[in-house]
């Protein structure tokens, strides 16, 4: 009995030195996260603390007061949608930068990915969507429905769900072959499948980043020619405000980690990161401008483009 008393005393005590040894390893690798690591973690923590309550407050406000038989309020409240999944993934974001280590789930980098290429594509669609409405006020009234809004919405979330697939189960057997803790070093594996993901990306933001253009100087010209009758749009600078945001999100946000990609930069991931996710504190400032009157009731709203 003594022996066998001995012998569990010093199994514990072996299962007791590894555990201690397994802590301060982690200690250690708390401890030896960089300042720019932290940095990184504070700037993620504050566009979570801005996004969540601005996208959280913004659908509330488009589900309650304004009526979504209106396109413009359908494509802004599935961009609010997406944005808040972008933000929802942000709390895994910080816990990497501030451990050092990636012990959650994968899977928040693909929903990371779908918030980029949603968002594009419902900015694209408030910006044609606005261009219909001031300068083919009348012969678009068949086309600017929330009919027609919400197939193009499903559409977006259609080809998403189908692009998710192949580039899922690419990741996802990445990362099974490979044994690096940081599953972000692995955010551009190569694989052929993925290759042709990211060119398709960046040739469809090109392409919708030149719509958005076309979309604003259409509109700019057509105020400033019918300037005596610009009475009937009831805030110019709101509405320019709303391209003049669209392009800013799309040239700073949204561009820079697809190129990134392909360039195949050596530098680093976590400053672009830090930009697309800065869309989403950005895009309620578009639900302020495209209503003259964000907070009016559904019946006030009515009587607007």
């Amino acid at each position: 009995m003594c022996f066998l008393n001995i012998c569990c005393l010093a199994t514990i005590f072996c299962k007791g030195r590894r555990r201690i040894s397994f802590l301060i390893m982690n200690t250690s690798n708390i401890t030896d996260v960089t300042t720019e690591d932290r940095v990184y973690a504070g700037i993620f923590s504050l566009i979570m603390v801005i996004g969540l309550p601005l996208n959280a407050i913004s659908l509330w406000i488009l589900l309650r007061r304004h009526s979504l038989k209106s396109p413009n309020a359908v494509f802004m409240v599935n961009l609010a949608l997406s944005d808040l999944l972008l933000v929802f993934t942000l709390p895994m974001r910080i816990h990497f930068h501030a451990t050092g280590k990636w012990t959650l789930p994968s899977g928040v980098l693909i929903i990371f990915r779908n918030n980029l290429r949603s968002s594009a594509s419902f900015i694209t669609f408030i910006s044609v969507d606005r261009l219909l409405a001031v300068v083919y006020p009348l012969r678009s009234r068949h086309l600017r429905t929330s009919c027609n809004a919400w197939k193009g919405a499903a559409l977006v979330w259609g080809v998403l769900l189908v692009v998710n697939i192949p580039e899922g189960i690419g990741f996802f057997k990445h990362l099974q072959n490979h044994t690096e803790h940081n599953c972000f070093q692995s955010h551009y594996y190569k694989s052929v499948t993925r290759s042709a993901i990211i060119y398709l990306q960046i040739v469809l933001l090109v392409t919708m980043l030149a719509v958005n253009i076309v979309c604003t100087v259409m509109v700019s010209w057509t105020l400033h020619k019918h300037h005596s009758d610009s009475a009937k749009v009831r805030n110019k600078v709101n509405v320019m405000l709303i391209f003049a945001i669209n392009l800013f999100i799309f040239c700073t946000c949204f561009l820079p980690m697809p190129l990134h990609a392909v360039t195949k930069s050596k530098g680093k991931i976590a400053p672009l990161a830090c930009l697309t996710v800065l869309s989403c504190c950005l895009d309620p400032l578009m639900y302020y401008f495209s209503f003259d009157s964000f907070w009016k009731k559904k019946e006030d709203v009515g009587r607007e483009l």
